[in-house]
């Protein structure tokens, strides 16, 4: 067997708001829930050893959210990892409703926002969040107190430490005047760089940056990228996500799936290097 610390920890290590280490290559729960992210997973057993073998490989890294099932990914973490290892960083968040599948509806209203992380804190099993993140910003309630409750709840040691998803630049320097904000969470990929702006400003500021979709937008099957997968000997979906770590120091990819095997292909993808010419080909190939 792979020993725990040989694959995904080829990414390197970025610290979470200056004091939590995780393996840069992480893990995205939504994947195991059912299909349209909604009910239980397809294959339970399966999904525990996905979890499981995960950590096997290195990563340290989990992200999730309520609205994954509703709250089955959640419980899927608890049961599967809980006692948590000592490195393992949970990462989960709040303000996005699910009422069905497909269907998402912001609520940032600051007394949901608490109830939620206190069923959290249930769920996972643990007596502070690693890092809360807001889903998205509730356009009805004023950013301030979104972000404010968040901070009572760092104070009062139920969080450690405060996310965004899907954010600009604009309202991330409004957040960061209410608290500390240690990492936001966009939809970037080889195929979707609206974000390039909200990188930049991340890495200047050592925020952490989650990539949601990191590998759903590029389409390999000729062009550069798939010269590059077949002088690699290795996936599209693999360059990919070496193409992400390679980019940015602060870049937390969270790729996810409920298969085994691909587990293990996608966490490959943290022993691929790419030279200089390969990055910029790729960088050249955005959306």
């Amino acid at each position: 067997m792979t020993s725990t610390t040989d694959v995904a920890r080829k990414s390197g290590t970025f610290s979470i708001g200056g004091d939590l280490p995780v393996v840069r290559l992480g893990y995205g729960t939504m994947q195991l829930t059912g299909e349209g992210i909604w009910g239980p997973p397809k294959d339970h057993d399966e999904a525990i050893a996905v979890l499981r073998r995960a950590v096997e490989l290195g990563i340290t890294f989990f992200d999730t959210a309520d609205s994954y099932g509703p709250v089955v990914a959640e419980e899927l973490l608890a049961e599967a990892l809980h006692p948590y290892p000592d490195e393992v960083v949970i990462a989960t968040k709040a303000g996005l409703t699910r009422q069905g599948p497909g269907i998402w509806t912001p609520v940032g209203v600051p007394a949901y926002l608490r109830q939620q992380a206190e069923l959290s804190l249930r769920r996972l099993k643990v007596e502070a969040i690693d890092l809360f993140q807001l889903h998205r910003i509730d356009p009805a309630v004023p950013l301030e107190d979104q972000v404010g409750e968040l901070a009572k709840l760092k104070d009062e040691g139920k969080i450690k430490h405060i996310g965004l998803s899907e954010v600009t630049v604009d309202e991330l320097q409004a957040a960061q005047a209410v608290a500390p904000i240690a990492t936001v969470q966009n939809r970037f990929s080889l195929g979707a760089r609206n974000a390039d702006a909200l990188l930049a400003h991340s890495e200047a500021h050592d925020i952490g940056f989650i990539p949601w979709r990191p590998v759903a937008d590029h389409t390999g099957d000729t062009g550069p990228l798939a010269e590059i997968a077949a002088a690699h000997d290795v996936t599209t979906t693999q360059i990919a996500l070496a193409w992400l770590l390679a980019l940015s120091p602060v870049m937390l990819p969270i790729p996810g799936t409920s298969k085994l095997g691909h587990l293990e292909s996608n966490t490959a993808a943290a022993g691929i290097e790419l030279d200089p010419d390969e990055i910029e080909q790729l960088n050249n190939l955005g959306g």
